[in-house]
């Protein structure tokens, strides 16, 4: 799967939430994100391979996505459309773990 990857992750840390079709929505940690996808933690069980998702990181959302991967509860989703590059920039520079100057 990461050799398919187009655009390189960088890593954040954020709470987001996901809804499948009209369900209930669940809380997730996001743990990484690129222009046309994330990758995170799901505590609630496995996802499905091809299922479309509804998703908001932190505040920015709904960002309408595909499940591409499952390994056990971390899931990988490629977005419908790219992140607009601003709001892409924004969400790093807000949610990036590493201390200012690393």
């Amino acid at each position: 799967m990461d050799d398919e990857r187009r655009k390189p992750r960088h890593r954040i840390s954020v709470q987001g939430r996901y809804r499948t079709g009209s369900g209930v929505a669940k809380d997730v940690d996001i743990l990484d994100l690129s222009e046309t996808g994330c990758r995170f933690f799901d505590r609630f069980g496995r996802m499905v391979p091809g299922t479309e998702i509804s998703l908001r990181i932190g505040p920015i959302g709904p960002v309408i996505a595909k499940v591409r991967w499952c390994r056990q509860q971390v899931v990988g989703v490629q977005f419908a459309s790219p992140l607009y590059g601003p709001v892409f920039d924004h969400i790093r520079s807000k949610f990036d773990p590493a201390p200012p100057g690393d």
